[in-house]
């Protein structure tokens, strides 16, 4: 056999030989979310949230679907963050890092991904998109139209593009079942979707904290409703404003009279109290108000009076047990 044979032979047989001590790949690369897949996922959230909020379930999800891909992004997997929010100034948890507008843009970032659902309501209700919340809850068109008008993206296609998933994937159905919720006056349970590609977590939320830069420490009641604790000459306005919130959303979260005044310790909601406690009774003690009760257990006051058969205004007794549930 001559050389020139032996080398051609030689060239022709690398291929077989020249991984042999490689290791083949093991793993797999994890499929990406369908849309459906998401909305499976995430649907209850969204209509929890427009229970809670008034925030339409059809926007929610749209929105989610829009700004995490399907729940595919980076920040989605790595940050549970659904909506693309920023750190901003009042941010004091967990960053995540991307390229947005400009290089190495800060991003907040979540143990859990419902709470990256919870935070986008609660972002909604800055002072900025308070129009949004006089439009019809019915009307997703106006909402997606509103969403543009108020500075929350700078894509003057966004509206049309939140429109045409919700009609293309039929997400107005949510906002039917969110809106038998508000009528029925009931809060439907939150799924806390896990889609396959989501980071596990414990979710546990009783006794976290979030602190804020401007010495405002966010508490989480036991029946899962965000609270601060007031302090010395704090007023509705005031709190609303280190909070970037409305007055009146203070006021009413709290059940709070026309002359009513805060005093120093006292637990201030910044989102809807429940409709029921956590525990099923409570037995009254010298001093307390219906007003205290319903502040303690985070029940609305006048879900509390109703659930007692009581009018409006009286008071309980010492010793006296009422319903909560």
């Amino acid at each position: 056999m001559n050389l020139r044979l032996i080398f051609v032979l030689i060239i022709a047989l690398l291929p077989l030989f020249g991984n042999a001590g490689a290791t083949p790949p093991t793993d797999k690369e994890t499929p990406k979310l369908t849309a459906q897949q998401y909305i499976e996922a995430w649907k209850d959230e969204a209509i929890y949230q427009m229970v809670v909020h008034k925030i339409p379930a059809s926007i929610t999800l749209s929105q989610g679907l829009l700004e995490s891909g399907n729940g595919n992004s980076r920040l989605a997997i790595e940050g549970n963050n659904h909506f693309g929010i920023k750190c901003h100034n009042d941010w004091s948890g967990a960053k995540i890092f991307e390229d947005d507008e400009t290089k190495g843009e800060c991003f907040r970032k979540y143990d859990d991904a419902s709470e990256s659902f919870e935070d986008h309501s609660l972002f909604l209700q800055k002072k900025r998109y308070e129009p949004l919340f006089t439009l019809d809850i019915k009307d997703y068109k106006d909402w997606a139209k509103g969403l543009k008008e108020c500075g929350y993206a700078t894509n003057p296609k966004y509206p049309q593009l939140l429109i045409n998933l919700i009609e293309q994937y039929q997400l107005a159905q949510y906002d039917k079942l969110g809106l038998e919720h508000i009528k029925e006056k009931t809060t439907p349970n939150r799924s806390h979707g896990k889609a396959p590609n989501h980071n596990p977590s414990n979710n546990k939320e009783d006794g976290k904290t979030i602190n804020l830069s401007n010495n405002r420490t966010i508490k989480i009641s036991d029946n899962k409703i965000k609270f601060i604790i007031a302090k010395a000459g704090d007023t509705p306005e005031k709190i609303a404003a280190d909070l970037d919130i409305a007055a009146w959303q203070i006021k009413l979260y709290n059940d709070f009279q026309k002359n009513d005044t805060i005093k120093e310790g006292q637990k201030i909601y910044i989102q809807p109290k429940r409709s029921k406690a956590k525990d099923e009774t409570h037995t009254v003690s010298k001093g307390e108000t219906m007003w205290s009760i319903s502040q303690n257990h985070g029940i609305k006051l006048k879900k509390l009076y109703k659930k007692n058969m009581m009018a409006f205004g009286s008071e309980p007794s010492p010793g006296q047990k009422l319903k909560l549930r």
